[in-house]
């Protein structure tokens, strides 16, 4: 996603007011006075403040596809690997609590406007589930089975994560959830090819 300055600015201001008080918090006044632009600056370049959590959703999984590249996920296995990745992931997002529940409630909003931004984020998470089931390995277009194998590890991993954001347990059970997903369904796959 490439930004200009005073974009960057207003994202980055959503960030703080999320993580400090949560979803409720981003208003956008005050977003744009925290980003030290005009309010008429943030309108032109937003549509709602869920337009730009989606917009910091994107920023922090490109940050998350960096990462993985510059540091790949390390084990023997695909299943190791995918634990590792989803275990990884979950502690992120359980150190900025606020932020994380601002987000899922950005994607989970169902608003047509950010259709395509959710989309999008599917897709990213897509490409970086499959990389680290790979291993890295292979440029390939995923196959049908791992698209799937990815599309439903996105699944149990955003319900989980619904759950520890509204209180119904803690982070620790995501990664179990998520972790019992990750066994079963690629012992699944594996029985299906032979």
């Amino acid at each position: 996603m490439k930004t200009d300055e005073r974009t960057l600015r207003i994202i980055s201001a959503a960030i703080e007011l999320a993580e400090k008080d949560g979803f409720e918090a981003v208003r956008l006044r005050d977003l744009a006075a925290k980003a030290d632009v005009a309010l008429g600056t943030v309108y032109k370049r937003f549509a709602s403040k869920e337009d730009i959590l989606a917009a910091a959703l994107a920023m922090q999984v490109e940050q998350l596809q960096l990462h993985i590249n510059d540091n790949p996920i390390e084990g023997p296995d695909g299943e190791t690997r995918l634990k590792t990745f989803f275990a990884i992931a979950t502690t992120a997002l359980a150190q900025q609590p606020r932020l994380a529940g601002a987000m899922l409630r950005t994607v989970a909003s169902g608003d047509p406007e950010l259709s395509e931004k959710v989309s999008r984020y599917h897709g990213q998470m897509t490409e970086i589930i499959v990389q680290v089931f790979r291993g890295n390995s292979g440029d390939d277009f995923p196959s049908d089975e791992e698209q799937i194998l990815a599309h439903l590890l996105q699944n149990v991993w955003f319900a989980a994560l619904v759950g520890w954001t509204g209180g119904l347990h803690a982070p620790e059970v995501v990664v179990d959830h998520v972790h019992n997903a990750v066994h079963l369904l690629i012992k699944g796959l594996e029985a299906s090819a032979t």
